[in-house]
């Protein structure tokens, strides 16, 4: 069969014109089509629930207290594995962190993982989506580009400090922008720290944890939300200063 280059990124074989970026992401969104079918199916959702994680702690300590190194690499895929497909169950692996691991191995573990699997699924939603989301908004996405390219960074550190925002959905929203992944990653993980360490050291008192909502109290919620807010005022305080310094003055 002849096979015939047809412009960029595209062969013409027998007669048919094949796009390899198209068909690079039909297999990508058939392929995440059947993990999150395949956890489902298996019903993996049920090993990801708070009173699963209760009822099987002690078998689970036990079995880290003889397999550490294992088991924490068998921990953090299955968390940046949930993370990246965007799948339930990030917040409960949170709480297993610091079950079994302690607040600061449990810290510093999670803090990884999650960061690592969300800069997996900013990518995921950049490869599938992005192109298709710009050309249905055309100049409206481009503007949000725009603002995202001035001050993302600024953004994004607020938005992973509000618990209120669900994390999958920031992963999936940021990966349409241009925010360049290293920067997505640095903030993601400074960002989520404080948010992780709370989790985290719940997680320490599983047995009194009855629901994730209890974890995060709505005090907290706003001092989270007023730290996040903070940089984002400073730089805006700062350049108003600026532009009032800099402006020259009317003389009588």
């Amino acid at each position: 069969m002849q096979k015939t280059i047809y412009g960029e990124g595209c062969f013409l074989v027998g007669g048919v014109k094949v796009d390899l970026k198209n068909s690079k992401k039909i297999i990508a969104v058939i392929v995440l089509i059947g993990l999150v079918a395949a956890f489902r199916i298996l019903g993996l959702q049920n090993y990801l629930t708070l009173s699963h994680l209760k009822d099987s702690r002690e078998q689970l300590a036990l079995l880290y207290a003889a397999h550490k190194l294992l088991v924490i690499a068998a921990y953090m895929g299955i968390y940046i594995f949930v993370t990246c497909l965007s799948l339930p169950g990030a917040a409960i692996l949170t709480l297993a962190g610091g079950a079994f691991f302690g607040l600061w191995s449990g810290t510093l573990i999670v803090s990884f993982a999650s960061s690592i699997g969300a800069t997996l699924a900013c990518f995921v939603s950049r490869f599938v989506l992005r192109d298709w989301v710009q050309e249905k908004l055309g100049s409206k996405w481009r503007i949000v580009n725009d603002g995202i390219g001035k001050e993302g960074a600024f953004y994004l550190f607020t938005l992973r400090l509000i618990p209120v925002f669900p994390f999958w959905i920031i992963n999936l929203v940021m990966g349409l922008t241009r925010m360049p992944f290293k920067t997505f990653y640095w903030v993601s993980q400074v960002g989520m720290l404080p948010g992780t360490i709370v989790y985290v050291n719940a997680g320490r008192e599983l047995g009194k944890v009855e629901s994730l909502s209890a974890v995060v109290s709505p005090g907290l919620i706003f001092s989270l939300a007023a730290l996040g807010l903070f940089p984002i005022v400073a730089k805006k305080s700062v350049a108003l200063f600026k532009s009032k310094k800099s402006s020259p003055r009317v003389r009588d």
